[in-house]
């Protein structure tokens, strides 16, 4: 199992993450920060669990990230 962690509030707004994993991430019209699909929020910080083949391509938004507010754990 893979644990994504974000911390929106953080967000610059690059698009870096939806480009490297769409399936997961997308650009809210609202504020213009990334959206992490089918995360909960806790304490500003978005999490949801995924399975591994989703790992590749969260891991290529992590590096992307400019700002370093995406974490991609693995259990």
């Amino acid at each position: 199992m893979i644990t994504i962690i974000h911390q929106r509030e953080k967000c610059i707004g690059c698009h870096y993450c939806v480009e490297m994993a769409f399936s997961r991430w997308r650009m809210s019209k609202k504020d213009g920060k990334s959206v992490l699909l089918g995360a909960k929020e806790k304490k500003g910080f978005w999490t949801v669990k995924v399975t591994e083949d989703e790992l590749e391509e969260n891991q290529r938004a992590a590096k992307a990230c400019p700002v370093n507010i995406i974490q991609v754990r693995e259990h």
